[in-house]
């Protein structure tokens, strides 16, 4: 049993249902790379010891609890919208565009989507948004740790290709030393241009 039971507090809300599934996501505020969306039906009444928000956990654990949970879940779907899109259609309706995709894409129709702090969606069955729905829902903070994990590992990959932005510490994140390789290298091809107008940005491009 989860040893903090406020993370339960949806899955006891609607606990007369057969699947409940968390939408999270990861990556709205780095200055490179995609936006990542979650969604996970875990199985109903089986509670994966350590499930937090993602941003509680350390990264070890977070790798541990994704390898454990996309083992147990009865569904689960990870999609990532790439930077050019979010340049295009902005940050938020590229997340609700992630959101929608990986609801749609689950081998499972859920009863319900909890969705954390993200409304407006155009989702296949009834839905809630929650705010810090990761601390009130087990499932969305199954769907947070996910996400996380898949677009942290998208980074360090990445960080082989564009090896001057620290990517696989950073994770595009605006960290002194991502933006001290902006102002020397420029901007790679990854960056979300939408992002960087506000900060010094060298012309040459890597």
């Amino acid at each position: 049993m989860l040893s903090v039971n406020k993370i339960l507090d949806y899955e006891k809300k609607y606990s007369d249902l057969r699947y409940i599934c968390g939408i999270d996501e990861a990556g709205r505020g780095p200055l490179a790379g995609p936006v990542c969306c979650a969604a996970v039906i875990m199985p109903k009444g089986h509670y994966i010891e350590g499930v937090d928000d993602s941003k509680k956990l350390t990264e070890t654990k977070r790798e541990q609890l994704y390898e454990i949970i996309i083992k147990t879940a009865v569904a689960y779907n990870i999609v990532m919208i790439d930077h050019a899109t979010i340049d295009k259609i902005n940050i938020l309706n590229a997340t609700r565009l992630g959101m929608e995709k990986a609801a749609k894409g689950l081998k499972i129709l859920p009863d319900i989507i909890l969705v954390d702090a993200v409304g407006g969606l155009d989702l296949p069955c009834p839905s809630e948004s929650i705010i810090k729905g990761d601390e009130l829902s087990y499932n969305i903070a199954a769907a947070s740790i996910l996400a996380k994990v898949a677009r942290d590992r998208y980074m360090r990959q990445m960080d082989k290709i564009y090896p001057y932005y620290d990517f696989k510490n950073c994770k595009g994140y605006a960290t002194p030393n991502h933006l001290t390789a902006l102002k020397k290298w420029g901007s790679c091809p990854i960056h979300r241009l939408s992002f960087l107008t506000h900060l010094e940005v060298a012309d040459n491009k890597t």
